[in-house]
């Protein structure tokens, strides 16, 4: 397959969207059989823990990130039965599942003490900062902390703090960093947005889906605003999702299915791509159909 060429340096920009990450890890394989691999990551949510494995190994992410997703369950990323949830909301009086499953993973896979310096990419993880309600870029230090806090929805999992900062997770305010990859020196911007397009989730029936359900919605429209803006200045690659799939955020057990139809969605996508300066290539919203046109 012909490479595209990109100014470089080419940011990864990885979105939110809880189990629908699973996508990224086959829109990721797209990008690697095109030729189009980043200088720089940049995350938000299941996006920075996708984009530090990228950043952590870049030449073996591609096979590693389906055989950890493959791996992963609900019961590990949120343990705990009902009365388990009942519990630890009795106890922390903030949230229903603690963060210990999802921090056993991240040690699991990066391993213990890793920090920003040790990646083999630079990464920017995206988290909120409690006090003033703003995205806080972080670049820096012990790797593990910052991506508990960049995927601590509100009510699911506990803030996290660090370096004296109360922080939560960063799809509050950007779930699609794209203004963070340019202010770290991105020059082309490649958005892997597993929310879109239509990614809807299924009605909720829990009180912790009607949590991920609130905030998956609220975090939408942000991607819409800002695309635009990151394309007047640099060309905005804006990877396609399939066909949606009604489910829960919550649910692991439509990993394989996500992870090709989001393949095969961005690769036909690729083939006929053409970047010719800055500019928005496709778009949140747009998806590839059976006949190979883009539509909204």
């Amino acid at each position: 397959m012909s490479d595209l060429t990109l100014p470089r340096p080419v940011a990864f920009v990885l979105g939110g969207g809880g189990s629908l990450g699973a996508m990224q890890a086959g829109m990721l394989a797209a990008l690697d059989e095109h030729g189009i691999r980043p200088d720089l990551v940049a995350g938000t949510s299941v996006g920075s823990l996708n984009g530090a494995f990228l950043a952590h190994d870049p030449e073996d992410a591609v096979r590693r990130l389906p055989e950890i997703w493959t791996q992963l369950t609900r019961q590990e990323a949120f343990p705990g039965g009902l009365l388990s949830q009942v519990r630890t909301l009795h106890h922390t009086k903030i949230n229903l599942f603690p963060n210990t499953g999802l921090a056993t993973i991240l040690r699991e896979h990066l391993g213990e003490g890793t920090t920003f310096e040790d990646l083999k990419l630079p990464l920017g993880v995206v988290t909120t900062d409690v006090d003033t309600a703003e995205p806080r870029l972080i670049r820096s230090g012990e790797l593990l902390p910052v991506l508990l806090a960049s995927a601590a929805i509100p009510g699911i999992y506990p803030p996290v703090e660090h370096e004296g900062r109360l922080l939560y997770d960063g799809g509050l305010v950007a779930n699609v960093p794209m203004r963070q990859a340019l202010s770290m020196g991105a020059k082309s911007l490649v958005v892997l947005d597993c929310a879109f397009p239509g990614q809807i989730p299924s009605p909720p029936h829990t009180f912790a889906e009607v949590l991920m359900y609130t905030a998956m919605i609220s975090m939408r429209n942000q991607a819409v605003l800002e695309a635009p803006i990151a394309a007047a200045q640099v060309p905005v690659v804006y990877l396609p999702g399939p066909v949606p799939v009604r489910m829960s955020p919550l649910d692991f057990s439509h990993t394989a299915q996500l992870r090709a139809a989001a393949y095969e969605a961005a690769a036909r996508y690729l083939g006929g791509l053409v970047v010719d300066g800055p500019g928005l290539y496709g778009g949140p919203g747009v998806k590839i159909v059976s006949d190979g046109e883009n539509r909204a």
